[in-house]
């Protein structure tokens, strides 16, 4: 396991899941909330497995250029940004056009034409 992550599992939790999870989250609702395209997100959290690499490689001497390291940072990272994307876009649109939409779900919303014929 921690020839596929560059570091022990603990760290990886750590610095990855909580810090860098906390930080995806917080991108994800930043660009939703600015009405920018999905694909930032993307790119941000790519960004931000680079540093969670430079961080567990400095703080805890865990490899830097790993591969399958950095690709599960970007997994994990990415992850929790488009939930956190898609979950504040659909919060904005039902509350800024709720004479269009309505709530279908944490992740979707619908016409509230298609609800009332």
């Amino acid at each position: 396991m921690e020839e596929t992550l560059g570091t022990t599992l603990p760290v990886f939790i750590a610095m990855t899941v909580i810090f860098g999870g906390f930080a995806a989250y917080m991108t994800g609702q930043a660009i939703a909330n600015t009405w920018r395209p999905v694909f930032q997100v993307i790119f941000y959290c790519c960004l931000l497995a680079m540093a969670c690499r430079f961080l567990i490689w400095g703080l805890f001497q865990g490899e830097l250029l790993t591969l399958s390291g950095y690709l599960m940072d970007v997994l994990i990272l990415q992850i929790i940004g488009l939930v956190s994307f898609r979950r504040t876009q659909v919060k904005k649109m039902i509350s800024q056009y709720p004479w269009l939409y309505m709530k279908n779900g944490p992740f979707f919303w619908k016409d509230i034409e298609e609800h009332h014929p």
